[in-house]
């Protein structure tokens, strides 16, 4: 991963500005990719006004990967961003300055997808591969801890640069021989290439750390706490809606983004749920974080990776802005 030094001035020119306004606080929330079912919740509070009810005008931005995510929002150039919370950590000890706000996926989302009759059985065998995803994919920040989680080199394999949209098509294509995808899609993976999918989830592993999270600023933070928790809630209470309805919330996602199949986007959001489901977020409340699994998480990126500056890893997240009486479903 590059150094925090020198991706602020590329962030610089990507850095969208909402129009401004004399009524509302605008904010810029930056997305880990392009808008798909996950988001939907966002553009569901947007379209309905709950942020413009609570004086904030949200411009929803899509995003690049957790990587850049976590560099743009640390950097101050994004009030508020979405990305993979391991990566959060990295970044945060590469100096870039955020806090997470609220857990998405409070299991971990990685998967890696290949076909059979490629000749791979299992992770086993991606020595000598090929791995295509985008250069700031969180599968491939942390493909260290994967590689020595499932004992082979990490130097086995080549990595191959592709968008997040070409991900089906390059495996289809014979152009890479696996790739890196989050679980949410996999229905549609199943369509496409049905009996020769191969297929492993991380967290089957034993490898779940948190996956995308609401981050923010910290010096935005500091200076605007109700604002921040304004958000926040209103974010919350936009999954607490959507999982109790999805369909006002698809709706709200497809008239504000184009080129989205509904079936598709429906059968990801049923995977999403799956991802956002464990003790903590049922019975603490929906997003909150765990005190000793974010401590494992911070134990995990501290032992493979190289953090520049050490931290406390209880400034990295908090669960004081969140509306506890909200709880994900059983």
């Amino acid at each position: 991963m590059k150094s925090f030094g020198k991706l602020v001035a590329g962030l610089l020119t990507a850095c969208v500005i909402a129009p401004a306004s004399a009524s509302a606080e605008n904010v810029n929330i930056v997305l880990n990719w392009v808008p798909t079912a996950d988001h939907m919740p966002y553009f569901y509070a947007k379209q309905a006004g709950w942020y413009e009810k609570e004086g904030l005008t949200v411009n929803i931005e899509s995003g690049r990967g957790s990587g850049a995510v976590a560099q743009k929002v640390g950097a101050g150039f994004s009030e508020f961003g979405i990305a993979d919370m391991a990566t959060v950590l990295l970044a945060k000890g590469q100096g870039a300055d955020s806090v997470a706000l609220m857990t998405v996926y409070t299991n971990s989302p990685q998967g890696f997808y290949w076909l059979k009759s490629k000749g791979i059985k299992g992770p086993e065998d991606f020595p000598k591969h090929s791995i295509g995803n985008p250069p700031a994919d969180a599968s491939r920040v942390m493909w260290p801890m994967f590689a020595e989680a499932v004992k082979i080199d990490p130097a086995s394999v080549k990595f191959v640069n592709i968008s997040p949209q070409a991900k089906v098509a390059s495996l289809k294509s014979g152009a890479i021989d696996i790739t890196s995808d989050f679980y949410n899609e996999h229905d549609m993976k199943l369509r496409e290439f049905g009996e020769d999918l191969g297929f492993v989830a991380w967290r089957d592993l034993g490898i779940n750390p948190y996956g995308n999270s609401v981050i923010v600023n910290a010096d935005y933070l500091k200076k605007n706490p109700e604002l921040v928790r304004k958000f926040t809630q209103v974010t919350q209470k936009a999954f607490e809606a959507c999982v109790k309805d999805k369909n006002p919330c698809l709706d709200a996602l497809l008239s504000q983004v184009s080129g989205l199949d509904r079936s598709n986007q429906e059968n990801q959001w049923n995977r999403i749920q799956e991802l956002m489901r464990d003790k903590t977020t049922t019975e603490v409340g929906l997003g909150a974080f765990d005190d000793a699994r974010m401590k494992r998480d911070y134990d995990m990126v501290e032992k493979y990776f190289d953090l520049e500056k050490p931290f406390d890893f209880k400034t990295a997240y908090s669960n004081d802005y969140l509306d506890l009486s909200i709880k994900m479903p059983k």
